[in-house]
């Protein structure tokens, strides 16, 4: 995985054009963005064609970075992350949520590398000071920022899932996105 500077410059150079640039952009960054529309999308076949999709609007949008407003990375997995939901917003009825009754804890347990969705989320990015800022948030805030990031749940689906008004499970995603943008910050 390259490091941010060379991201940032390989968006650059991409932004321009250069075909090799976007060629190694996509070396650098592709088993990243994979993964995540592996974790959200569930079937190989959608993130495989969602990856697809991600990298001819990474082409096409380019320009549109702004290193002062991110990282490389961070733009690149929002780009997979809003066409993995996109696509599941298309295909919503194939796609099977789980059961009502179903408790908290199984909400974790979806991955057969047995890793709850924090550990999923610091998992190969080395980024220890994320999983500090995440273990800072109180567990509901965590729980939703997780499951709407990492998993690809709506606000809704949230609500059912965690058993909390909707109004609630917003306040919880934006205080815990907000409280992590803070710890990040310093």
């Amino acid at each position: 995985m390259a490091d941010a500077a060379a991201l940032a410059q390989l968006l650059s150079a991409t932004a321009a054009g250069d075909q090799a640039a976007f060629r190694r952009l996509y070396e650098a960054s592709s088993a990243h963005l994979f993964g995540l529309l592996l974790r959200i999308l569930q079937r190989r076949d959608w993130a495989e064609e969602a990856l697809q999709d991600c990298y001819l609007k990474i082409w096409q949008k380019a320009d549109t970075y702004s290193p002062d407003k991110g990282a490389p990375l961070t733009w690149l997995m929002t780009v997979a992350r809003y066409r993995a939901l996109d696509l599941l917003r298309m295909r919503r009825p194939e796609v099977e949520l789980p059961e009502e009754g179903e408790d908290h804890a199984s909400a974790f347990a979806d991955d057969s590398s047995g890793a709850d969705p924090e550990a999923r989320a610091v998992e190969g990015e080395g980024i220890g000071r994320l999983q500090h800022c995440l273990e800072g948030l109180p567990d509901e805030q965590r729980r939703s920022v997780l499951l709407a990031y990492y998993e690809g749940y709506t606000h809704q689906e949230l609500a059912r899932r965690m058993e909390a008004p909707l109004g609630t499970i917003k306040s919880w995603v934006r205080r815990g996105l907000q409280r992590l943008r803070e710890c990040l910050g310093e």
